[in-house]
Order: C-alpha cells, then sequence, then structure tokens
C-alpha cells in the first residue's frame, strides 16, 4: 500500500493498493497527484527501494521537488505518517476482510479506502 499524506492538513492524498510497488509507478502516482495538487516544497520518505530507484531520482529532479529521506532505523523521524498507519491497520485492515488480491484494487476503483499489509507511506509538504 503506498500512502501519499499531506504533512500540513494530515490528509491522505493518496491510497494506492497493491502487492508491489516500483518507482515508476510511484513516479507515475506523483505526477498525476501534482497535476491535481501542484507541486509540494518536499517529499520525505523512508529508504525503501521504491524511494531509492533511478525513475524517483529523476522525477525528483525532473520536477524540481526536494526529496528528504529519514534516517535508517529511525521511523519516528515520520513518526505521524506512523501513527496514521497504525490507524489505518486498526480501522481498516483488522476491520475487512478481502478476498483475493484483487479484492483491494477492485475496492479503490470503486471509491473505498482500504489498508493491506504492505505500508509505503511518503509525506507531500506544502
Amino acid at each position: 500500500m503506498l500512502y501519499i499524506v499531506d504533512d500540513v492538513t494530515g490528509e491522505c492524498l493518496a491510497a494506492i493498493p497493491d502487492t508491489s510497488i516500483s518507482g515508476h509507478r510511484v513516479a507515475r502516482e506523483l505526477t498525476a497527484l501534482l497535476e491535481r495538487r501542484g507541486k509540494p516544497n518536499m517529499i520525505v520518505s523512508d529508504h525503501g527501494t521504491e524511494f531509492t530507484s533511478n525513475a524517483i531520482l529523476a522525477w525528483s529532479k525532473e520536477h524540481k521537488v526536494e526529496w528528504h529521506y529519514i534516517a535508517p532505523g529511525k521511523p519516528m523521524q515520520n513518526g505521524y505518517i506512523e501513527s496514521f498507519n497504525g490507524r489505518m491497520r486498526d480501522e481498516l485492515l483488522n476491520e475487512n476482510l478481502f478476498i483475493g488480491r484483487s479484492c483491494p484494487q477492485r475496492h479503490r476503483r470503486m471509491g473505498g479506502r482500504l489498508q493491506s499489509c504492505f505500508i509505503t507511506p511518503i509525506f507531500l509538504c506544502y
């Protein structure tokens, strides 16, 4: 699951369900989000491979968006998103039963909000 959260408002701008999310997919989702919401001053994420890929480095440079990585092994440097993930997991994943791998994608297409066990958060700082 890829969550994109506005650091100022706490609004979850996107929740992208998938079992594996590549750097190219993250870049595509961020481009779509930028078209709807405008460019953030900074993006904060962990060091996941999807965020350290060449696709993300190129995207960040092309769109002139600063990308800040939290220190490895220091999730509390991004404490709000850790709390957000916990709430989403407790209030949605533990309360919903998804049958099959395509269920979360179908649920998303129908406009539902959901959580999967694959949590990949990033913050947009406007």
